[in-house]
């Protein structure tokens, strides 16, 4: 499953009413540890069909971006039924996020 691209206006609906667990990078363009996170976040994508991965650019969804309280990215948002239950910010290898994926599944 690859990660999809989500804009403000399907946010609601691709991330909070999903059915299956969301993995939500919020991460910019111009950020090289977003560019070292991305092929990660891409491996277990495939991975773990069971949650669905999302990413989000905070330079043009901004709102989003404050509506999580981010302040530095990658930013990796862990959210069941619509709530938050985990995060983690900054590259983090990917054994670090297989274990945080598996407490959502």
């Amino acid at each position: 499953m690859a990660v999809l691209e989500v804009k403000s206006e399907s946010f609601e609906k691709e991330v909070l009413e999903s059915e299956k667990p969301v993995v939500l990078d919020l991460f910019a363009t111009w950020c090289g540890p977003c560019k070292m996170l991305r092929p990660v976040i891409e491996e277990l994508s495939e991975e773990h069909p069971e949650v669905k991965f999302v990413s989000v650019d905070v330079d043009e969804e901004a709102e989003i971006a404050i509506r999580y309280g981010v302040s530095s990215i990658p930013c990796l948002v862990f959210l069941k039924n619509g709530e938050e239950v985990g995060r983690s910010v900054g590259f983090r290898p990917k054994d670090a996020l297989e274990a945080a994926i598996g407490d959502l599944a």
